[in-house]
């Protein structure tokens, strides 16, 4: 690797080596879109210019590395939470899906929402949240209880949903 006395010109080199061995590293450990692993790498030479002292010489390609992973990783739990829920389409009787769920299948959701508003606020919070993909860890996070707590207000949410499915 060339040393340069200016520290610009020193970056342009980095770059130039260790950004193809970069985007391979991520491609090869992560299993996410082009377009976040180009983001993360983008993200890990930003930070690198802001911490260039920081960085032992030589040491760049792990620092980058690690630095663009926690990035992408960052980015793909971000986009999974973020992720549009679907309601699947019901499958009609001639093969051909619809567009949208029918009258009965809608009732049935509506009736389900409605079970879910007679639970506590907190179970009902945590109910939406687990239906909207969040895991215990993230609840837990999202509403500051402990993941116990969280696992054993979906226990009690279940057994009063069981319960006042049985009354109806």
């Amino acid at each position: 690797m060339t040393n340069t006395a200016d520290p610009g010109q020193h970056m342009d080199v980095l770059y130039s080596e260790l950004q193809p061995q970069l985007v391979r590293i991520l491609a090869t450990n992560l299993q996410a879109p082009e377009w976040v692993i180009d983001d993360a790498c983008q993200t890990a030479w930003g930070s690198l210019l802001i911490h260039r002292e920081a960085v032992e010489p030589g040491s760049e390609l792990g620092w980058l590395s690690t630095t663009a992973t926690r990035s992408a990783l960052r980015v793909l739990r971000r986009d999974r939470r973020a992720a549009p829920l679907e309601v699947a389409e019901p499958i009609r009787l001639d093969g051909y899906r619809t567009s949208e769920p029918g009258p009965e299948r809608q009732l049935e959701l509506r009736e389900r929402l409605a079970e879910i508003r007679r639970l506590p606020i907190r179970q009902q919070r945590i109910v939406l949240l687990q239906g909207m993909g969040y895991d215990y860890v993230e609840i837990a996070a999202v509403t500051g209880d402990s993941r116990r707590t969280v696992a054993r207000q979906l226990t009690r949410a279940r057994q009063r949903l069981a319960r006042l499915a049985g009354e109806g």
